[in-house]
């Protein structure tokens, strides 16, 4: 069933709404999502492959795929959800790095997200959008309706060059840590080797190491590390095993002899590989593990590319830390943006919550930022 309501704004394209209660009305879509998103947005977390089993773990059964234009070619696209009385806010579970939006980079975002506010059903007073990647989507300057709200800086490594030339880049620390725990571990007879898995039969097997490598830390203590029947679990494994039907996952694990110490589970697409999730075994820690891991998975993803390989950058999509830094001096801001009905919106909220005139208009979303743990485990 679609619904469709016309923008206010003259010239403005329409906008279609498909209810989405639940995955199964999303596949339909699915081929006119992906045309799109290869096009504007070529990461692989925003395509129907991770979004589709994303729903239907994660779905509140309320969510609204939005189509602007022809359906079946679609111009903008996104998945929109209610957040509160009045308040949608793009579809965005914890294990979605960016919120579920798709229009061609460098478009200006606050023209299409009015006419998608106005097809909203009643009484539709603000639209945020979540985790906007300024890489497509620069941030444009605030103005009555429309507020930008600074979220967190994300981190990149570029695929260029040689891997000697990157690794004499890095810093010195970094370079003579990782000696001295090789050196450490071949002193006491531990033999390391990095394994990569691309197969669909593989992704069980590797999510029940990696809850293992995950309940040794603080998710094992709040009870939220993946493991058979939990909802994330659930969801990684359908994804991981659709995108390695598709020849483009990859689980790292790494091995202190015959037991597996740090993962990565990471999806490619575009050019581009994304590491989603990296985890380490607590036991280890004080070997860095997962740093070790790390530098032959960027080894082998620097040689890949100097042989004429697809992949050209290693994403990481979580709030920039200081291993991160150790790895890469790229960075670049993620941010949210809210879109009210009315000015007269963000003044009244500002008034009800006591704040100055002068502040920022909060966004409808702010109470739905995502803890990055979700999205990259902890990483030494």
């Amino acid at each position: 069933m679609m619904s469709t309501t016309p923008s206010s704004s003259p010239g403005a394209t329409r906008w279609t709404l498909v209810p989405l209660p639940g995955a199964a009305a999303f596949a339909p879509h699915a081929a006119a999502w992906d045309a799109l998103q290869a096009r504007v947005t070529p990461l692989p977390f925003l395509e129907s492959a991770f979004l589709a089993p994303l729903l239907d773990v994660f779905g509140s059964g309320k969510e609204r795929l939005a189509l602007r234009g022809d359906p079946r070619a679609p111009s903008a696209a996104a998945i929109v959800t209610p957040v509160g009385k009045g308040q949608w806010a793009t579809f965005q579970p914890s294990q979605l790095p960016l919120g579920a939006w798709l229009s061609a980079a460098g478009e200006p975002l606050e023209p299409l997200a009015q006419g998608l506010l106005r097809a909203l059903p009643l009484p539709a007073l603000a639209l945020g959008l979540t985790q906007i990647d300024s890489l497509f989507h620069p941030r444009a300057a605030d103005d009555a309706r429309w507020f930008g709200q600074a979220y967190i800086d994300t981190a990149w490594v570029e695929l260029s060059g040689d891997f000697d030339t990157y690794w004499e880049a890095r810093g010195k620390n970094l370079r003579q840590n990782l000696r001295k725990q090789a050196k450490k571990l071949e002193t006491a007879g531990t033999a390391t080797r990095l394994e990569c898995l691309t197969a669909p039969e593989d992704v069980a097997p590797a999510l029940t190491h990696y809850g293992r490598l995950e309940a040794s830390g603080w998710k094992g203590q709040e009870g939220t590390a993946i493991a058979p029947g939990h909802p994330q679990y659930e969801f990684y494994r359908a994804m991981l095993e659709g995108f390695a039907r598709k020849g483009r996952a990859r689980i790292y694990q790494y091995w202190f002899d015959d037991a597996v110490v740090a993962m990565d589970l990471c999806i490619e697409s575009g050019g581009k590989i994304v590491i989603l999730k990296t985890a380490y075994d607590e036991a280890h820690k004080a070997v860095s593990p997962s740093t070790l891991m790390r530098q032959l998975q960027f080894q082998q993803l620097f040689e890949a590319a100097a042989a004429g390989g697809p992949l050209r950058r290693i994403e990481f999509y979580g709030k920039v830390m200081e291993w991160h830094t150790r790895w890469t001096e790229n960075a670049r801001p993620v941010y949210h943006a809210t879109l009210f009905r009315w000015a007269w919106l963000p003044a009244l909220k500002r008034l009800l919550k006591g704040n100055d005139k002068t502040d920022p208009a909060p966004s409808p979303d702010a109470g739905l930022t995502r803890p990055q743990a979700d999205i990259q485990g902890a990483s030494q």
